[in-house]
């Protein structure tokens, strides 16, 4: 192997960089497996033109090379040629007449000579910070370090708990309202994943929303949040039958979007609870719909035809093509919280808002704006038209006892004021 030769060299030092392509499943499921394959040809081909003499370019499997850089000893070093990699990467392939660009993510593993190190103990440094390069963008590289390898160690933990927090009893879901302006009345709500780790604490989703996706434990998570929701708002529906209708919004992640059997994992769900499908509201990322894009319209449509409403949800900061949009099956956009927090200061971002609101009165769909955290946010949001809100100026999720007790106010202090 190349690794042990470049050890038994003796040489000063060496690094090995391990490559992972940016949203290769994009080029593979827009252009095909066979444009994917050209395009890994190519790569290899510029990998290959990149490499010193005496260097080493591999690749491991799928969309992963590795490449060993000989009489490297520091970072710095192993940085520079990861950064012309990267500009020679960035360059345009030509697929079959089709202009496809792509990236890297780049993880770097020195080996100095001064401590001994396995061969696949260095690949699986360079993997790990890979991750770390990846968690930071496209087309980023990273240096490993030891604390990188703790991280991953705490992380791996992490998702042996996460696995377990569900029998444990440890998750919960909590509901923030959807208010609309013009009554200042509760519509609906979103529900909310929350866990209670019994030795940590409270663990942020941000934390382990994305620990679930990475790791496929989103799947039972998914199901988990989806009918307990459902269920809670049922038996909410049931005790207190004077309250007005409500719509449920659920979140549904990329994987789940892919499982073959979701809708009808969703109509069992709707059956065995009793919730009409008119109150429940699936909301999906655009960067899910776009790289997923056929099979997301195909389940969507499935669900929509038996009464789901469906919610693009952050709309605005991925990258979803206008040119397909209206094939979408949808009912919905939401407005991401990171275009209302700043569009009192930013002249960019309001324009941003106002545009998504023309843009939702065309195709005929309602839009939500979230994040919603002044009274002044409230009301410029109400000047532009937009009357669905949500946000911590009108409550912080709850549990279902409380949102309960919210409805039953029939009026929030925050909607008053604003108004």
């Amino acid at each position: 192997m190349a690794l042990e030769r470049s050890q038994r060299r003796g040489r000063a030092g060496f690094a090995v960089l391990f490559l992972d392509l940016d949203r290769f499943k994009v080029v593979n499921d827009s252009l095909g497996h066979r444009a994917g394959d050209a395009l890994l040809v190519q790569i290899c081909r510029r990998l290959e033109r990149t490499r010193r003499s005496g260097d080493t370019v591999a690749r491991l499997g799928g969309d992963e090379f590795a490449i060993i850089v000989e009489g490297v000893e520091t970072g710095k070093d192993a940085a520079h040629v990861a950064e012309r990699v990267q500009r020679e990467l960035a360059m345009p392939f030509d697929i079959e007449g089709q202009e496809v660009f792509t990236s890297a993510s780049i993880g770097i593993a020195l080996a100095t000579g001064k401590t001994p190190m396995r061969p696949e103990d260095l690949l699986r440094d360079a993997d790990t910070a890979m991750y770390r390069a990846k968690g930071q963008g496209i087309a980023k590289h990273a240096v490993f370090d030891v604390t990188m390898h703790d991280h991953a160690v705490a992380v791996l933990q992490l998702e042996n708990d996460l696995r377990r927090a569900i029998e444990r009893g440890e998750l919960r879901v909590q509901y923030q309202p959807i208010v609309a302006l013009q009554s200042g009345k509760i519509v609906g709500f979103e529900a909310l994943a929350r866990w209670h780790h019994q030795k940590r604490g409270n663990v942020s989703p941000a934390e382990f929303i994305p620990l679930a996706e990475e790791t496929g434990v989103i799947g039972s998570l998914g199901r988990w949040v989806l009918h307990e929701a459902c269920t809670q708002i049922r038996r909410l529906q049931l005790l207190h039958p004077q309250l007005p209708p409500l719509s449920l919004s659920v979140n549904l992640s990329g994987r789940q979007v892919l499982q073959p059997d979701l809708v009808e994992q969703i109509e069992e769900t709707l059956h065995t609870t009793g919730l009409d499908p008119r109150t429940l509201r699936l909301e999906i990322t655009e960067s899910v719909l776009v790289e997923n894009a056929a099979t997301a319209i195909k389940c969507l449509t499935r669900l929509r035809q038996r009464g789901v409403s469906l919610c693009i949800d952050d709309f605005g900061t991925g990258y979803s093509s206008l040119s397909y949009l209206h094939r979408l099956p949808i009912d919905l956009l939401k407005i991401d919280g990171s275009f209302v927090n700043t569009m009192g200061s930013d002249e960019k971002n309001r324009r941003i808002v106002e545009t998504i609101l023309l843009l939702g009165r065309n195709l005929g769909v309602e839009v939500i704006a979230e994040g919603v955290e002044t009274k002044e946010q409230a009301s410029a949001l109400q000047r532009f038209g937009c009357n669905l809100v949500q946000g911590y100026l009108f409550s912080r999720p709850v549990d279902i006892d409380a949102a309960a007790a919210l409805v039953k106010g029939e009026q929030l202090e925050a909607v008053r004021a604003a108004s």
